[in-house]
């Protein structure tokens, strides 16, 4: 079998470049490196660095009591204040706890005065964490009456606010006035009834 020339160049090329390229394969050190693992590329940690960064834990390590005794502070001035939250098991109870201040401040006046309506308001909300309660109830009362009612009612450590004060004709005989006062005490969340999710 006789081979061309144009085949015998190309295998004389072949035999002159195979050993060529293995020789610069070799003293390139590819070899080592395509097996070798890889180095790891996260930069060492520097003894400055490492008392800079000890520095930053211990100073916020020390901002920590202070920040406690914050929250202490914050918890007991919370307790505080809701210490005059209307309690109960049910927002129903909370209206009847409502509806006693009332009674209480009424009782108290001098003379005493009678409630003649009473009308319980549906529970609302009260920002995230609170609701509120409500009462109407219906006197008759002088103007100086209402006013020391109001005041009494102003002073009792429940938290109890008016909503509404209503004031009809008075009797010119008696002096007196029929009233319709709305009082709404504070209550927690949890006293108001669930809103169910729509399906």
């Amino acid at each position: 079998m006789s081979l061309q020339p144009r085949e015998r160049k190309f295998l004389i090329a072949w035999a002159i470049c195979v050993p060529v390229l293995g020789i610069a394969y070799w003293l390139s050190d590819s070899s080592t490196t395509v097996n070798a693992p890889k180095a790891s590329t996260a930069p060492l940690e520097t003894i400055v660095h490492a008392q800079k960064r000890l520095e930053y834990l211990r100073s916020a390590e020390a901002t920590v009591s202070g920040k406690q005794a914050v929250l202490e502070q914050a918890k007991t001035e919370l307790a505080s204040r809701e210490k005059g939250l209307l309690q109960g098991d049910s927002a129903s109870q909370a209206q009847a706890q409502l509806l006693q201040v009332l009674q209480r401040v009424a009782a108290t006046q001098n003379p005493p005065l009678q409630m003649r309506q009473v009308e319980l308001g549906q529970p609302k909300t009260f920002g995230e964490h609170y609701g509120t309660v409500t009462v109407s109830v219906t006197i008759e009362a002088r103007i100086e009456e209402l006013i020391n009612f109001l005041a009494g009612l102003n002073a009792q450590p429940e938290a109890v606010a008016t909503d509404d004060l209503r004031i009809g004709t008075a009797h010119p005989k008696q002096k007196t006035m029929p009233v319709r006062i709305t009082v709404s005490g504070v209550v927690p969340r949890k006293l108001l009834p669930q809103k169910k999710a729509m399906s």
